[in-house]
């Protein structure tokens, strides 16, 4: 008997019919002797519903508030789901993250866990319930409801796997495991059977959509086995492991990670002294605007051009922020651009490779591709290119290091 934590995305639990279809797949696991633990995330759809209708009261609600809305849509799934499991014969109990006791931290919209009480739903288990929790949620020391952020549900389900010592945690979602790229960019992707805690970091961190990023870190750090499954699809998805020897054979790069959502700014003209780096982005990191890819250049007039990107969400907080760091230091100006993306390489086997670099840049000049800044590490090498093209960029680098699939296997 192993116990199993199964976490079920949006698409997955999109219908009552679907959230059927899930409750036979977990009896099916019931039946085969495992105890198994549920995280569900709200129904398709149904987050953005909700903070449509905030924004229908204010264009910046209250961020307390907006997680006490939009954590309703699991709380729908949790008891759906617990009831289609009970009309099966399967004995199960919901739970939200507040009742479960997934302490975070007070960052409403994007809070961390800092700790799980896994008591109660012990005691379930060994009533030989299923217990199903609500994803994304979680409730800081004050009781005040928190969100996890996009795709926290994720997260959830590998922290409460860490927390309850489970023997594997499954991610089911609309895709049958980790691929090479995203199969909608580029129709000869693969996918992996097998990929690098390590590197599915660099992914997630990256832009890929299939876990989020704190999910895997909990995975790393605690040494949770992490399977990506298909929802509705039998098959064996992709396991991320920690198995360095199994990553030796592996090619060069292994995907291909790209992210829209990104913006940068620029600082121009700001006097070259010690400490303008913390000058600048000291009060960016204070409103809680995280910095990804950061370039300075020191001019011949003794002033220096800082530039970073942040997501895209945080640009005008951010460019609201950088303005007024400008009027405090003298700067010369302030720009700004959201038609950007990120295309990023990602392989293990970048550490045994000379000229990964040369040959990626080299595919791009090849497509007339400009890049405007680049940031590298042990395995993987990230650029900022325009948005326009960077369909072409992500098929061109996926051909460049020979990670399409044979003719007639490519991914459907």
């Amino acid at each position: 008997m192993a116990l199993i934590v199964q976490k079920f995305g949006g698409t997955s639990v999109g219908t009552v019919e679907r959230i059927e279809q899930v409750a036979e797949k977990v009896k099916k696991f019931r039946e085969g002797g495992d105890d198994i633990v549920v995280v569900v995330s709200a129904m398709s759809g149904e987050t953005n519903r909700l903070i449509d209708l905030a924004k229908q009261i204010s264009d910046q609600p209250v961020p307390r508030e907006l997680d006490v809305m939009v954590s309703t849509g699991e709380q729908v799934t949790i008891a759906l789901l617990a009831m289609a499991l009970i009309k099966r014969g399967v004995p199960a109990v919901s739970y939200t993250g507040n009742q479960v006791r997934i302490l975070t931290d007070s960052a409403h919209t994007k809070a961390r866990i800092l700790q799980i009480d896994g008591q109660r739903i012990q005691r379930d288990i060994k009533a030989g319930r299923v217990v199903v929790v609500a994803g994304f949620q979680g409730v800081d020391e004050k009781g005040n409801i928190t969100t996890l952020g996009r795709g926290g549900s994720d997260t959830t389900g590998v922290a409460l796997a860490a927390a309850l010592k489970a023997d594997e945690c499954q991610i089911y979602t609309d895709v049958d495991g980790v691929y090479t790229t995203d199969p909608r960019v580029v129709a000869k992707a693969q996918r992996l059977d097998k990929i690098t805690f390590e590197e599915m970091l660099e992914m997630a961190s990256l832009g890929s959509k299939v876990l989020q990023i704190r999910a895997v870190e909990f995975a790393g750090k605690y040494s949770v086995p992490l399977r990506v499954l298909h929802s509705f699809q039998e098959g064996p998805g992709t396991l991320i492991t920690l198995d360095e020897e199994e990553s030796m054979e592996q090619p060069i790069i292994s995907g291909i990670a790209f992210n829209r959502d990104e913006a940068k700014l620029t600082i121009r003209g700001v006097p070259d002294t010690p400490g303008v780096a913390f000058k600048i982005l000291g009060p960016i990191s204070a409103a809680n605007v995280e910095v990804d890819m950061i370039v300075q250049n020191v001019a011949h007039d003794n002033t220096t051009d800082f530039t970073f990107t942040v997501h895209r969400n945080d640009y005008n907080n951010a460019l609201q922020v950088l303005q007024g760091i400008a009027a405090e230091m003298g700067a010369r100006e302030v720009i700004g651009d959201t038609d950007i993306a990120k295309v990023s390489i990602v392989g293990v086997g970048m550490r045994s490779h000379a000229g990964v670099a040369s040959r990626m840049f080299e595919a791009l000049a090849k497509e007339n591709i400009n890049i405007q800044m680049i940031s590298t590490s042990e395995i993987k090498v990230s650029v900022v290119i325009e948005e326009k093209y960077l369909e072409l960029a992500v098929r061109a680098l996926h051909t460049a290091f020979e990670l399409d699939a044979p003719a007639g296997n490519t991914a459907e």
